[in-house]
């Protein structure tokens, strides 16, 4: 059935990739080229080790026999964000149908259409009704009801710290059903002064513009070590003023309009934050055009650690860029967040992309590149970005009780 889904998603990817631009502003052709093939490929590779779940068999001390069993938590629920609506559907779906569980998705109140589209497409592929469902609502009223619900066994939510807490305040209360959450970051880019200019310009580059600024991972913390500080200065301001911002559906376009107008009018509140406390806005800042949400790509220089821009998670086009002397300053300025999702580092020193790697308290380190994800890599956060793993077999675990069974056996030769 999952594959059947799988390929009905494939067949309609024009249609998908159209309702999640018109829904979430995000780009057509990178929804049609990337997101809806990548759940897709999702639901495949879950598909495949949905007939692989097995417990252990136990070498127990005393004359018992015993193994356990993986069994399903039960009913799922699942509260998605409006960034990414098809990733993060499938993400959460596609290892919870595989593990045998039935599932509530509650898409954001934002991008409602494509989830409705998958209830659809599940039907056509013979998933039994009950299994797959779509609830439609807002966080208060139907993600309440969700989280405190006695007959729902997980939650599993991507969204903000703040709401997080809700949830997982909600779950106490309730039944104590388990709780996953990949919540918000303020991830740190470290480039050394042996990084090759244009790579590291592209990575830094696409690390925050990707998706208009609206990606948990956004590389927003971008440190720069002195010796080439301002020469990538110089290519990131380059780039920004080439980025074209528009309409979706246009093939020539960088960066779509912004997810609605609350989001909108907040990302600009945080670029007046950080003019007035101090920070030099480079490039951008600024609305484009008379109507519609769209923001030019922003960058700004001589920003501190206790600014409003580097410890809040603004989610949009808008980079803080920090100067550095020494490996041992990045890694603890990299470290001064709440936040602790994923990070990046640019050098060909091997010595130190270890050394940084294994110091910096993130889910996630990307070494020479960014937003390098792939459905067998585990992701998600330290910190105040959650606890639980989407992607790979260890997002499987997430949705599989552990049962152990024993029977006595008497006179066992290896008592």
């Amino acid at each position: 059935m999952m594959m059947k889904l799988a390929d009905l998603i494939e067949e309609n990817v024009e249609e998908i990739a159209a309702l999640d631009a018109v829904n979430g502003g995000k780009l057509f052709t990178l929804c049609k080229a990337i997101d809806i093939p990548g759940a897709a490929r999702t639901l495949r590779y879950y598909a495949g080790a949905a007939d692989k779940i097995h417990g252990t068999v136990l070498k127990m001390s005393k004359g018992l026999q015993g193994y356990t069993l993986r069994e399903p938590i039960g009913v799922v629920g699942s509260i998605i964000p409006w960034n990414f609506p098809t990733t993060m559907f499938f993400m959460k779906a596609a290892p919870a149908l595989a593990a045998g569980c039935t599932l509530v998705v509650k898409p954001a109140e934002q991008t409602p259409l494509s989830a409705l589209y998958y209830a659809h497409l599940a039907k056509l592929a013979s998933i039994p009704d009950g299994v797959l469902n779509v609830v439609n609502g807002f966080g208060e009223t139907a993600g309440a009801a969700i989280s405190a619900h006695m007959d729902i066994d997980k939650v599993t939510f991507t969204g903000s710290t703040e709401v997080g807490r809700k949830i997982m305040a909600a779950a106490a209360a309730s039944n104590l059903k388990p709780v996953s959450l990949e919540l918000g970051g303020k991830s740190p880019l470290l480039i050394f002064d042996d990084a090759d200019i244009d790579q590291a310009a592209d990575i830094a580059f696409r690390g925050m513009f990707y998706n208009k600024g609206e990606i948990c991972v956004a590389s927003s913390r971008v440190y720069v070590q002195e010796g080439i500080y301002e020469k990538l200065v110089k290519k990131l301001v380059e780039k920004a003023k080439a980025t074209v911002v528009g309409d979706p559906f246009d093939p020539q376009v960088n960066q779509g309009p912004q997810t609605d107008k609350k989001q909108f009018e907040k990302i600009l509140s945080y670029i007046e934050h950080g003019k007035r406390e101090g920070a030099t806005l480079l490039t951008g800042g600024k609305h484009v055009g008379q109507k519609g949400y769209y923001i030019e790509p922003t960058i700004f220089t001589d920003v501190n650690e206790d600014m409003i821009i580097t410890k809040e998670e603004i989610f949009g086009p808008v980079m803080s860029l920090m100067k550095f002397k020494t490996m041992e300053e990045a890694i603890k300025r990299a470290n001064n967040t709440t936040y602790g999702l994923a990070s990046g580092i640019i050098t060909k020193n091997l010595n130190v992309a270890n050394t940084v790697s294994r110091s910096i308290r993130a889910g996630v380190v990307w070494i020479n590149c960014y937003t390098a994800f792939d459905v067998d890599c585990p992701y998600g956060g330290y910190k105040m970005s959650g606890f639980g793993r989407d992607f790979g077999l260890d997002a499987l675990n997430q949705y599989l009780q552990i049962k152990s069974v024993v029977t006595p056996i008497h006179d066992s030769p290896w008592h």
